[in-house]
């Protein structure tokens, strides 16, 4: 999977590429944004092309602590989203960024194979011994948010690995190396027919849920294109692709 992503993501680079050379006066907006807005974001930038001919936009999706550090280390981006407002605070205080603004929020769930071969119906499931389970490192939101649902709910989990961002749990999960992990609820809409969500009772508490500020870099070099872009995801063609998602409103 990761290999046909990688010709993927080099094909529709080298489309973008042909598309910049037919129109040299287009200008570019780079932005960094958590992995799991990936499917939504990648919509948003097509419709947002559509909408202005002479933007290219290019993102950079990973995990929001490292991407927090790309952007504190000089990385060149216009727009920062982060999958929690701890790492926008590390970019803002930095002054790195502009004051940021929520655009969405997300929860938890456990995703699981196809089936649910394993029978798991709770958080409690995944400390069987009998269950291999992958979670984000904790420096990750994704990661910070399961540590606090498994602690809030006593279970002791012992994860087979601590993947750099959620995209990784799932990959780990659709592919057959994990039984389990806990993700948000747009991932397990994204992987589509390769797995299935099993609901946790607890995530629809507002301390376990997951919240994307969006803030605009100071080192912008397109700042026009750049709030553009911020009026787009707050407006309501944004939204609704937000929404078909799974994401919900701020």
């Amino acid at each position: 999977m990761r290999r046909s992503w990688l010709v993927a993501l080099l094909g529709g680079a080298v489309l973008l590429a042909a598309c910049r050379n037919d129109n040299p006066d287009r200008r570019d907006l780079t932005i960094f944004a958590a992995a799991s807005l990936t499917e939504a974001f990648t919509e948003m930038g097509e419709a947002f092309e559509a909408a202005n001919p002479d933007v290219a936009v290019t993102f950079n999706f990973a995990a929001s602590s490292a991407l927090a550090q790309q952007l504190n280390e000089g990385g060149g981006a216009d727009v920062f989203v982060s999958a929690d407002e701890a790492n926008m605070k590390k970019v803002t205080n930095a002054g790195n960024a502009s004051a940021s603004e929520v655009i969405a929020r997300n929860r938890l769930t456990i995703l699981v194979e196809r089936g649910n071969p394993k029978g798991i119906t709770r958080l409690g499931d995944l400390a069987r011994s009998d269950v291999v389970v992958v979670l984000c490192a904790p420096e990750v939101p994704c990661g910070k948010l399961a540590a606090a649902a498994l602690a809030r709910t006593a279970v002791n989990v012992k994860p087979a690995s601590l993947e750099e961002n959620v995209k990784a749990v799932v990959s780990r999960v659709t592919l057959g190396e994990a039984d389990a992990g806990i993700v948000y609820v747009t991932d397990v809409k994204s992987a589509g027919e390769k797995a299935e969500g099993v609901p946790i009772d607890l995530a629809d508490d507002p301390a376990l849920e997951a919240v994307y500020p969006l803030a605009v870099t100071t080192r912008s070099t397109n700042p026009s294109a750049a709030d553009a872009w911020r009026g787009f995801v707050l407006g309501r063609e944004g939204a609704a692709i937000l929404a078909t998602y799974g994401f919900l409103a701020p």
